[in-house]
């Protein structure tokens, strides 16, 4: 992996010159992550504590095994498909049964350690850059299908009703959820919809400096005092009874030393396990590496993470989270960017956020019972929202209608099946968009390469195709020569068949980083291909004259 040479002595680093900066955003942030971490936790069929778990493992930890300096770990809910998909493989009954719920949740854990252990394997195997094998509208629309599941699931908890099924089940279900809400819980999550849609519309910086998680956690609480939901008890609306009481609020143990769970292996002696295993830590690894690269490229000082060892103090932390009871944790990319919105420096604002965190579980859980599961609900639901935002439908057919196909492809296909096999047939179709457009299969994995190198620049040329499933070479060719010294490196394409659009994707935040070390980098012999839409990103085919 190719390192910014950045010299500036302005770049901060180090613990005192930083600690205020640190320690406020760490603070910050430890609001927005609190009532997150219990909301991911709850709709993943663990504990609610288990995400706070995470996060504080995650901010005490990683930071000193990683030199990701602004990202954020914890759990996210992108992973929350995963996890409570395994925890049903293995008989969560929702609440039915807390014995066999408490067991599906120790047989996950074992799941959670064996994911871990494999990514502490990825990155002392350095591949941290296998995640830019996948293609952008495969993972585009992977992450949009988790965003639908997420909103589809979270809904009925923040009207208070009962429900089952899968994504597509429940989406056909929405009328229903409506006609059987509980008046008062479904006010508690409507209110706090409307608080986290309507933040960001108030131009009053005051009201603005107030994170949403946690406005919303201020008005929710109060609304569920209000409703007297810590007694169980019933009400008449509109000629309907209807009952609440404590299992509309968030349950926390009172010491937090008697939650920690320890994970039963013998679940890894079933088949199932490995399917889930493999999930997080396929999954898992690919959104903590994009969400890290994502970070990198808004980090006001444009400093790059070492992929390798960011995916072991992910896989170190999951090991460990596991073994204690948590959930999986990534690079988290909401809780990171408001890391850099709060001013934070370098990574001791990470772990400040982590000794909030355990503070405030360790001194006063009790506040926490407070939190209506609606009102989490409610930020899950947003969560979900800007996941699969219907912008990114027409941001993606602006850069061609093929990564549209894709994008929605894989969208069916997730909510359908599972996010294996969804991404699976995405990247199938994917493959199947080159060949039908005339791209040598011989060459969909192995391009032809040579350089033509004068002094201090280099002109690397590629021949047959450069498309997302053969990237990889192609970034380590131009990587090895920023490293070998060139100032000046070019990538032609005149006699490529096809540049798809991850390739030109890629080749912009390539461009980025080498400028950032003073190398200058260009694009050539794209002059007689033909682009599939006006973006600058799109896909170039060559044309039929020369092809």
């Amino acid at each position: 992996m190719v390192q910014s040479s950045l010299s500036n002595s302005n770049v901060p680093h180090g613990f005192k010159g930083n600690f205020k900066q640190n320690i406020v955003s760490g603070f910050l942030v430890f609001l927005i992550a609190l009532p997150l971490c219990l909301g991911i936790s709850l709709a993943s069929g663990y504990p609610a504590i288990a995400g706070v778990f995470t996060a504080i493992i995650g901010g005490i930890l990683t930071p000193f095994l990683s030199d990701s300096e602004l990202t954020i770990k914890g759990p996210a809910a992108g992973l929350i498909v995963i996890a409570v998909g395994c925890v049903i493989d293995f008989g969560f009954t929702g609440g039915q049964n807390p014995t066999a719920d408490f067991h599906a949740y120790r047989m996950a854990l074992a799941v959670g350690v064996a994911a871990g252990v494999i990514q502490i394997l990825f990155g002392l195997f350095r591949t941290g850059i296998i995640g830019e094998f996948f293609p952008a509208p495969a993972v585009h629309g992977m992450l949009a299908a988790i965003g639908v599941i997420i909103f589809a699931k979270q809904l009925p908890v923040a009207m208070g009703v009962a429900a089952k099924g899968g994504p597509l089940e429940l989406l056909a279900q929405i009328p229903s959820f409506f006609q059987k809400m509980n008046p008062e819980i479904a006010l508690i999550g409507l209110v706090s919809l409307v608080l986290l849609f309507g933040l960001p519309l108030i131009k009053n910086r005051y009201v603005r400096m107030i994170p949403g998680p946690m406005l919303v956690v201020l008005v929710a609480v109060p609304m569920g005092i209000y409703f007297d939901l810590s007694h169980e008890h019933s009400y008449s609306w509109a000629g309907h009874t209807f009952n609440v009481g404590e299992n509309y609020l968030v349950s926390v143990p009172n010491n937090l030393f008697n939650a920690f769970t320890s994970p039963d292996f013998s679940a890894l002696g079933f088949a199932k396990a490995w399917k889930w295993v493999v999930m997080f830590a396929l999954i898992g690894s690919l959104e903590s590496l994009l969400s890290a690269k994502a970070i990198d490229l808004i980090d006001p000082w444009k400093r790059r993470t070492n992929l390798d060892r960011d995916m072991l103090a992910v896989g170190i932390g999951n090991t460990i989270s596991a073994f204690v009871g948590g959930l999986p944790m990534i690079s988290e990319i909401v809780r990171s960017r408001a890391n850099i919105d709060n001013g934070a420096r370098t990574r001791y604002a990470n772990m400040f956020h982590g000794i909030f965190l355990l503070l405030f579980v360790a001194l006063v859980p009790n506040l926490i019972h407070r939190i209506p599961l609606a009102a989490l609900a409610a930020m899950l639901m947003y969560t979900g929202y800007r996941l699969a935002h219907p912008k990114e439908l027409f941001h993606i057919y602006k850069i061609g209608p093929e990564q549209l196909a894709v994008f929605v492809t894989t969208i069916v296909a997730v909510l359908a099946t599972d996010l294996l096999v969804g991404i699976a047939i995405g990247i199938l179709l994917n493959f199947g968009v080159h060949i039908f457009g005339g791209t040598p299969v011989n060459t969909l994995f192995i391009s032809q390469m040579s350089e033509d190198e004068n002094g201090n620049s280099v002109v690397v040329m590629v021949r047959g195709s450069a498309v997302f499933s053969n990237w990889i070479p192609l970034r380590r060719r131009l990587e090895k020569q920023a490293n070998s010294g060139k100032k000046v490196i070019a990538v032609n394409f005149a006699e490529a068949h096809t540049v798809d659009h991850s390739v030109m994707s890629r080749l912009e935040d390539l461009r980025m980083q080498f400028e950032e070390m003073g190398i200058s980098f260009s694009i050539q012999g794209l002059d007689d291909h033909d682009s599939v839409s006006d973006h600058p990103l799109a896909s170039r085919k060559l044309q039929k004259k020369r092809a």
